[in-house]
């Protein structure tokens, strides 16, 4: 069985890219070519035309992005005619030789949390998902079966630690007390990431626990890579959120190692934007993702 941190450095290392396309199929912003002709109002046929689109936009961005990360909300709107057209994105980006992280940030206790780890995470599980992201504030003992679940599958999961959300200093940095006490609440969520990515580190030294930091918190990035040092990181919030290809290799380690980078709407729907305009719309998606690349290479070393 394949270790999730070597696989996903492999792939890394194949595409020469860090490049993480966030499939965030909202509906009015689809091309006029996919929703010509389908009536909002019937999911069962918005379901088919959003499948059509993400099919679409893997086939243009498989060549530059190791993965891809549907967002599972996007679908699950659309009912279960939704989900189904999110098991066919999955299976269609798995064929096109692309990772899947599914955006569902799950997170319970006990039986309920290895049911969601079972079900998502795997080749061979329902879901076919190569990885997941987990929400584990409501304890370190939520976490623990999505960790088992993860190396008994051969799977990763991304860890929420520091978001990119303007809001989510009201809970992540607060300063503790007692025997942490100085530590925030994020930096005492990395170190326990941090034993969790140790403990399941593969050849790359990169292990099936990684973490996720948000591009929109530079400084805080560079320390928690330092905190970090056998955790993947995915970093949200680059383009559209404002975060920089500067600010994201705070994330990378010294060999350009380290990290993926999602970007969502500025790749999947570039053809709205005006540098991209004069292309029709799956080569403005492939062109985006080349060049979001490009930039990345440029600032990060290695």
């Amino acid at each position: 069985m394949e270790h999730f941190g070597d696989l996903l450095a492999g792939q890394v290392q194949q595409k020469k890219s860090a490049v993480c396309v966030g499939i965030d199929p909202r509906w009015k912003s689809l091309p006029e070519s996919i929703r010509a002709g389908v009536d909002s109002g019937d999911r069962s046929a918005v379901a088919k035309a959003t499948e059509c689109y993400c099919r679409e936009v893997i086939d243009a961005v498989a060549s530059v992005t190791p993965v891809v990360k549907p967002q599972a909300a996007f679908f699950e709107l659309l009912g279960p005619a939704g989900m189904l057209a999110l098991a066919g994105v999955i299976k269609h980006a798995t064929k096109a030789g692309v990772l899947v992280l599914l955006d569902g940030k799950r997170g319970d206790i006990g039986s309920t949390a290895e049911g969601y780890a079972d079900a998502y995470l795997g080749r061979e599980s329902a879901w076919g998902c190569d990885a997941l992201t987990v929400n584990p504030y409501l304890g370190d003992d939520t976490l623990e079966p999505f960790v088992h679940g993860a190396v008994r599958h051969g799977a990763g999961i991304f860890v929420l630690v520091k978001t990119s959300n303007p809001g989510s200093g009201f809970l992540q940095d607060q300063v503790l007390s007692g025997e942490n006490q100085g530590q925030t609440v994020f930096e005492r969520m990395a170190d326990l990431v941090q034993s969790h990515a140790a403990a399941t580190q593969g050849t790359s030294g990169y292990g099936a626990v990684g973490a996720v930091v948000g591009a929109t918190y530079p400084q805080q990035l560079a320390a928690l890579r330092q905190r970090m040092p056998n955790a993947w990181i995915l970093i949200p919030g680059f383009g559209a959120q404002g975060g920089t290809a500067a600010d994201v290799a705070h994330g990378f380690d010294s060999q350009g190692r380290g990290a993926i980078v999602n970007s969502s709407r500025g790749v999947i729907f570039a053809y709205q934007s005006e540098q991209y305009k004069h292309l029709d719309w799956q080569s403005a998606v492939a062109k985006s993702a080349h060049d979001m690349a490009q930039q990345l290479g440029e600032a990060t070393p290695g």
